[in-house]
Parts: structure tokens; C-alpha cells; sequence
């Protein structure tokens, strides 16, 4: 039989390289320097593992470490040079020892340094992070752009009939009664969307008149194209909704939805007919594109149907801490309260990744 440490090693061993296990022979020993930049490099990557003493080609083999005879010790010295607590275990494999060294995530917005230098993974080697991906992790502590207020807002730049909306909405969900007799100030209060300093971003861009949004904040729209083909050039038709999300989110489905073809599917004698694009699918992406993009840069959010499939791409790629490896399992709203409204509401939005491609 076994023992648990053998059988966690035995699966490391299966695991691919490059996804937060790095393995190393180190037969020899491993320069001290050098474990702190790996440990610094897979902390500046969320976490991961570092194994000694096995090689780092499949079909992997045990070789033995003779690096870091005391860990107690060499856990001190990392604690020490990166300020990481790392842990390390020790495993006596009958081919020869084995370290791995467990090390936790940086801090969230704190990129770890080791001797002056930001360290990533490039390959089989380490290499400085560049600019755009410690802008990225700088930027995971930035405020809530949706729950800052816009100073120069009223409530005459709210359309009353996008908050009514809003209200139906709410209280269907909650099936609290008292929100019926609420005053439209009041509700925006409860709903944390008006402030004592004024309107926020989060209540213009879900109920602001068109000439508002125009005024205030002219990126927050949304522009719809369709195209016969992959082919660039004009689109065959385009409209644009600057303008609260709450006025146009059933108009934008029902556009889609003249194109949505049928497609034929065969089981066994009865043949289904199945639109191209699922509602729900859609609409889930679209709301996505809407609470998770960046208010901050100056684009637009674009939706491109196509006979087969649609896009939505919307600006400032995947919030801080969303990967493709976890976005299944990770929240993380840009816009908290955006996403806070929509779920009064009822509405469901998937963790986090902004560019969408649903055929």
C-alpha cells in the first residue's frame, strides 16, 4: 500500500507542466537564489508547486535532491528573502528524496519581487514580468468603477420608465410588496445606485437617457452589426444603444433573433429543429459584457452576429483574477454594482470572461 504522501506524489507526477507544477532534478542542490525566483514566479501565477529531485520530461522520473537538507530552515530563509511563507514536504520515494515546496498566491494586487525584479514563467525559464501584466495585477484593488459617482448627474439624466422596469423586476424577484410604494428616489437609495454624494456610473448606465449617457458618458453603449460573412467592410445592418441597459436588452434580443436560423438535428426518426443561437446563452453573455467590461477605455461594447454564430467582445479582457484554467469556478465582477442590480433582478451572470464567441 501507498502512503498518502507517495500517492499525492504519484499524481503530481501525471500533472502538466506549466500549469502551477514546475519540476526540477536538482540532484546536485539548487541555488538558493534560484528557489526564491521560482517561488516567486508561481506566487506572481496564483500558486503552485515546485518539485525537486524529478524530471521535468514525461514520462517522468524520480532522481533524487540532495538541495536543502534542513527545510525547516530553508523555510525561514524564504519567509525571510520574499516575505512568502512557503511551505515545504519532504518524501522519501524509494528511487530518492523528493521536496515540494507549496506555494500560496501573492497577495491580491501585490506582485512578489525577488533581488529588484518582478519574475513569470517563460517556458523552462524565468523572465521579468512585462508592464501590461503588472498594470493588470496593480489594477485588482482599484475601486468599483459602477459605485462611483458621477458628479455632474441628476436624477432628471434617469428615465422613469427604465426604473419602473427595474422595480417589476425587483420586487418579482424578492416578492417584497413594500417596493411597490417606494418613490423612485427611494428605491435607487435601497438599491445602493443613488448615493448621498449623487448618481452613481452603475445607475446611468443601466437607466440614463439617451442624451445623458451622450453628456456623461458616451463609451457606455452598446453597438449591434450583422454580417453575411467573415468578409471586412460595411456591416449589412448596425444600430447603436446609447442609452440605459434597462430600455433595450429585450429589443437587442428580438434584432438577434430575426436572423436566428433554424438547424435541422436527427434523432433516430424524428428531426429537431433547434435555433442557432440559444436565448439564454445570449442574453447571459450580454449582461456579462455589460457588468464586467472597463468604463475606464474609451471603446464600445460590439456584438457581431453572423448567419452561424455572434460575438460579444467588450473592452478590458478578463477582470483581475479570471483565467481561463478557473473562470468556471471564480467570481470576480469589475463592476460590483452592476452586478449587484442585475441579481435584485434575477438575472444570472457567468464569472467573468468578457469576449464571448457562441455558435
Amino acid at each position: 500500500m501507498l502512503s498518502e504522501a507517495l500517492k499525492r506524489l504519484e499524481f503530481l507526477l501525471q500533472e502538466k507542466e506549466g500549469e502551477n507544477v514546475e519540476f526540477k532534478k536538482a540532484k546536485q542542490g539548487l541555488d538558493f537564489r534560484k528557489l526564491a525566483s521560482y517561488c516567486v514566479a508561481l506566487a506572481n501565477e496564483r500558486g503552485g508547486k515546485l518539485v525537486l529531485g524529478v524530471t521535468d520530461k514525461r514520462p517522468r522520473k524520480i532522481v533524487g535532491s540532495n538541495a536543502f537538507a534542513n527545510t525547516e530552515k530553508t523555510k525561514q530563509n524564504l519567509l525571510d528573502a520574499i516575505h512568502l511563507r512557503v511551505e515545504v514536504e519532504e518524501i522519501i520515494h524509494p528511487h530518492g528524496r523528493v521536496l515540494i515546496f507549496d506555494v500560496p498566491s501573492r497577495p491580491l494586487g501585490m506582485p512578489l519581487q525577488y533581488k529588484g525584479k518582478y519574475l513569470m514563467r517563460s517556458g523552462d525559464s524565468l523572465a521579468p514580468m512585462p508592464p501590461g501584466v503588472l498594470k493588470r495585477i496593480f489594477d485588482e484593488t482599484e475601486p468599483d468603477f459602477s459605485a462611483e459617482i458621477c458628479q455632474r448627474a441628476t436624477m432628471d439624466d434617469l428615465d422613469p420608465e427604465m426604473i419602473e422596469r427595474f422595480r417589476e423586476l425587483w420586487v418579482r424577484k424578492s416578492r417584497n410588496a413594500d417596493l411597490k410604494s417606494m418613490s423612485l428616489g427611494q428605491l435607487l437609495v435601497d438599491a445602493e445606485l443613488v448615493m448621498p454624494g449623487g448618481i452613481t456610473n452603475a445607475a446611468l448606465i443601466l437607466f440614463g437617457k439617451r442624451h445623458s449617457l451622450g453628456r456623461l458618458l458616451p463609451n457606455a453603449e452598446v453597438i449591434y452589426e450583422y454580417r453575411s460573412s467573415m468578409a471586412s467592410g460595411p456591416a449589412q445592418q448596425r444600430k447603436e444603444f446609447r442609452q440605459g441597459f434597462f430600455s433595450f436588452y429585450d429589443e437587442l434580443w428580438e434584432i438577434i433573433n430575426l436572423r436566428n436560423d433554424v438547424q435541422h438535428y436527427q434523432d433516430g426518426l424524428f428531426i429537431l429543429d433547434i435555433p442557432t443561437l440559444n436565448e439564454a446563452a445570449v442574453r447571459e453573455a450580454l449582461l456579462n459584457a455589460v457588468s464586467h467590461r472597463d468604463y475606464r477605455m474609451g471603446g464600445s461594447v460590439f456584438i457581431r452576429q453572423y448567419p452561424q454564430k455572434i460575438e460579444l467582445v467588450s473592452p478590458g479582457g478578463p477582470p483581475p483574477g479570471i483565467t481561463l484554467e478557473n473562470i468556471l469556478r471564480e467570481q470576480a465582477p469589475r463592476n460590483r454594482r452592476i452586478a449587484e442590480t442585475f441579481a435584485r433582478c434575477g438575472f444570472c451572470t457567468a464569472p467573468g470572461f468578457l469576449d464571448k464567441t457562441l455558435a
